[in-house]
């Protein structure tokens, strides 16, 4: 049995803001019947100012769903549409007073109306070229979503995936290709280069590492949230602070690991990463 906080008890029982409407200014849907969940949200926007006047729901879903809409409902009346945006899953989450690791699916939900509301009053429309990889059929749950989510909520597991998603929740197939995703999101990849033969002066080995940094690890963790900076370098020691999205990453010491490999193999074989 699922533990529920008084809060979200509460918001189930009495909901905030049920309905729809009345000719909207934006409209979010997201979900569907067939996958048992499904969001709508409608809102009401002071065209001059951008902020949010009325916020309903209609929802199909089970305690958590029902808590989650009405939660972002009250949460969002009265910002603007930028700082509507700034709303994260786990803010939903934790207005709540938290949700069971099963149902954070739906506090996903509500952020993902949210989003498709606000796109659709700024008319913003994906080109057919730009749409996403399904991994998940059963319930219908894209690479981009997946990515997006493991990025926003530090998650390294398929079954973290699952609660956050409900991707691989269903006949499982698509476990494989989760597991796949989660290992490029968490590992460094660069491309191959030859390895550096020649022995190095010091000067020429602080630009190499200087040059593999910026060139070809950096790059690759910015494109999913994080970042480095190069504290020093000493003799052999290099030494680097982890940035952005690497900072809480509870895989972060396999991040630092990764970096002296690679630098190992660019730069030289007695090379030793350390954070600082």
């Amino acid at each position: 049995m699922w533990e529920y906080s008084e809060k979200l008890k509460e918001l189930f029982r009495h909901p905030q803001n049920v309905g729809e409407i009345e000719n909207p200014d934006a409209v979010g849907e997201v979900g569907s019947m067939i996958c048992g969940d499904a969001l709508k949200l409608t809102l009401k926007i002071d065209k001059e100012t951008n902020r949010i006047i009325d916020a309903k729901f209609q929802t199909f879903g089970c305690a958590s769903a029902i808590a989650s809409s009405s939660a972002l409902t009250e949460m969002i009346k009265g910002k603007t549409l930028d700082e509507a945006l700034e709303t994260t899953n786990k803010d939903l989450a934790d207005y709540l007073g938290g949700l069971p690791k099963e149902k954070m699916h739906c506090s996903v939900m509500g952020r993902e109306a949210l989003e498709a509301a606000i796109a659709n009053y700024r008319g913003e429309k994906k080109p057919l070229e730009e749409k996403e990889r399904l991994v998940c059929q059963c319930f219908e749950v894209t690479e981009d979503k997946i990515r997006r989510v493991a990025i926003e909520n530090h998650l390294t597991t398929v079954e973290e995936i699952t609660n956050y998603t409900k991707a691989g929740g269903g006949c499982g197939s698509c476990i494989p290709q989760i597991e796949e995703i989660l290992k490029d999101i968490w590992a460094i990849k660069v491309p191959e280069v030859p390895k550096i033969k020649k022995r190095l002066t010091n000067l020429q080995k602080i630009a190499l590492i200087q040059d593999v940094i910026e060139k070809e690890i950096r790059p690759r963790l910015q494109a999913d949230g994080g970042d480095l900076e190069l504290v020093d370098i000493d003799r052999n020691k290099v030494i680097i602070a982890l940035r952005a999205m690497c900072v809480e990453c509870p895989m972060g010491g396999v991040t630092v690991n990764n970096i002296q490999e690679k630098l190992r193999e660019l730069v030289s074989e007695d090379i030793v990463v350390e954070t600082g």
